[in-house]
């Protein structure tokens, strides 16, 4: 598989984690809490997708690796609201299961990648 194929089905799979992620949002309850999750979840859950596309046209190889790095923060960040549905009962747990293994999966992805970029980049151009 080529390196252009592989970023498209990279690209697909962020797009239909942001699709599964609004489906979370819109079934949260229209609570104090639902609202606040649900407006956190929908920022940090969409946002790997057009930073991934972004990272994909980096200006460089340490433009690449930070845009990269902001989406695992993104990636992080959805892992942790997802859990906070199930944990305040939102959402049973077994509804989210898949897409909390998903986001995981995520980020082993986009952490491989790094750890792969930064040791592919020469040491004079490393940042300390």
């Amino acid at each position: 598989m080529s390196s252009l194929e592989l970023a498209e089905q990279m690209e697909e799979r962020f797009l239909d984690f942001a699709g599964r992620i609004c489906a979370v949002v819109e079934a949260l309850p229209d609570t104090k809490t639902g609202r606040h999750i649900s407006g956190q979840l929908i920022r940090c859950g969409t946002s790997p997708a057009p930073n991934y596309a972004e990272a994909c046209a980096a200006e460089s190889r340490a433009d690449f690796t930070h845009k990269l790095g902001i989406v695992l923060k993104e990636l992080r960040e959805t892992r942790i609201w997802l859990k906070l549905v199930v944990k305040t009962g939102s959402m049973k747990k077994s509804k989210l299961e898949a897409l909390i293994g998903e986001c995981s999966e995520l980020m082993n992805i986009i952490g491989a990648s790094i750890v792969t970029t930064k040791a592919n980049t020469p040491p004079k151009n490393r940042r300390r």
